[in-house]
């Protein structure tokens, strides 16, 4: 079934302005984003629930080093800042995984915990690895609507960079109590899906 990917979406007259000295970053599954001058991105919704789901996150996130800084919004848009970096699991896949970007995992699901998630999880291609290994993360979902008590999907995507040995490691090594809960969830979740 081929479903249509186009859509039309009604934007005033500023964001039209903007997006007239945009450069088109990417496209996925919500909608499309562009890069603004002065340091800034547009990303542009096809459902207008999913645009508030969004920004509702980052407004709860505001305090966190974690999330880009917010700029504007609208029913079907959002304007915040642009995140730098390179996409996890791009880095991964060429450089591997080293302690301190595991560590810095680790610690964006402490903060996850600290912000009252209920989504204890992301996906690789959802976080940006900065130079000095700092992550930032650019699309975040359901955070607090679904309920995920272990980082499943960030997991499955380091397994298939084969490296999701080496992460756990260093989870061990930091806290034993969670990595019992990650190995154990994450075994469970292999089983399961190789049968």
């Amino acid at each position: 079934m081929n479903e249509d990917k186009s859509y039309y979406i009604q934007l005033n007259s500023n964001i039209e302005k903007m997006l007239k000295t945009s450069e088109f970053l990417g496209s996925g599954h919500n909608g499309i984003v562009y890069l603004l001058p002065n340091n800034k991105v547009i990303k542009i919704f096809k459902d207008k629930k999913v645009c508030t789901g969004e920004y509702n996150i980052f407004i709860k996130t505001r305090k966190s080093k974690y999330f880009p800084k917010v700029y504007e919004h609208g029913a079907y848009y959002i304007v915040r800042e642009f995140v730098g970096g390179q996409r996890l699991d791009k880095y991964i896949k060429k450089n591997g995984i080293n302690k301190v970007i595991s560590l810095n995992i680790i610690k964006l699901m402490e903060e996850f915990k600290k912000l009252k998630f209920n989504r204890l999880d992301i996906r690789c291609k959802d976080l940006y690895l900065m130079d000095d290994f700092s992550i930032n993360v650019i699309d975040p979902k359901n955070n607090y609507s679904k309920k995920v008590i272990y980082p499943r999907h960030l997991m499955k995507g380091l397994n298939n960079l084969g490296v999701v040995d080496q992460f756990l490691e260093v989870v061990c090594e930091e806290s034993p109590k969670t990595f019992e809960l990650w190995d154990f969830r994450f075994k469970q979740y292999l089983e399961k899906n190789i049968k």
